[in-house]
């Protein structure tokens, strides 16, 4: 059967910083919300998923199949520190956008030391 095709899938993906916040946008068309995963653990941000085949009737014959199917996951390593309790995700036309902003830096900013 088709099950040959099944691999993982693979998609793509856009990482945009900004002075605010890292914009991570990941091509999930056809993946329903409840499909997927979004994770952010000590520096990496994990999306996760699985896009379901196409189902086929008995009298039907693909002539050509591109579009993967199957279980993904990408993996991004972001540096600096995250507001991760504020990030969001947000799923639009196939386009899942995930915001990490940034906290403050604390470095580099002078502190002033009082004198007792």
């Amino acid at each position: 059967g088709l099950r040959a095709y099944s691999s993982e899938c693979h998609p793509s993906l856009d990482v945009l910083e900004t002075d605010r916040a890292a914009e991570i946008t990941v091509d999930v068309s056809g993946m329903p919300a409840e499909a997927l995963r979004v994770l952010f653990r000590s520096g990496v941000l994990l999306v996760a998923g699985e896009k379901a085949p196409v189902p086929v009737a008995a009298d039907q014959t693909f002539h050509l199949i591109e579009r993967e199917f199957g279980r993904f996951a990408r993996a991004v390593r972001l540096n600096g520190a995250f507001d991760v309790q504020n990030a969001r995700a947000r799923l639009r036309d196939g386009e899942l956008t995930i915001v990490l902003p940034k906290l403050k830096e604390r470095r580099g900013r002078g502190h002033r030391i009082p004198i007792a």
